[in-house]
């Protein structure tokens, strides 16, 4: 499985129902535009020993930050160390509403 999919890759996952969309944007950049990606779960990065243990190893988990990079690339590490299913937004939130994607407040 790839680290990344891009956002036309994600679309019709949404439609599913069966992944989980995780926020783990840095608290000062969610602070700063904390619209988020429907039915995502807010998860701060610094406190991803304890939000972890409650994601299934059964479950296709996809992730995001601002921008994609080194918090997104942290987070997945730490999440495919637990052995979990995770993907990152290649391009993060930002890439996300760039190409129409649907976000609430």
């Amino acid at each position: 499985m790839s680290r990344t999919l891009t956002t036309t890759e994600l679309k019709p996952l949404l439609t599913t129902g069966r992944v989980t969309v995780l926020d783990v944007r840095r608290q000062n950049d969610f602070d700063a535009d904390p619209v988020m990606l429907p039915g995502a779960l807010r998860c701060n990065p610094e406190n991803i020993d304890t939000w972890s243990q409650q994601l299934r190893p059964d479950q296709d988990i996809v992730l995001y930050c601002a921008r994609g990079g080194s918090v997104s690339n942290s987070v997945l590490d730490a999440l495919l160390g637990k052995q979990l299913k995770a993907r990152y937004i290649e391009g993060g939130i930002v890439a996300w509403k760039d190409t129409g994607g649907e976000t609430v407040a």
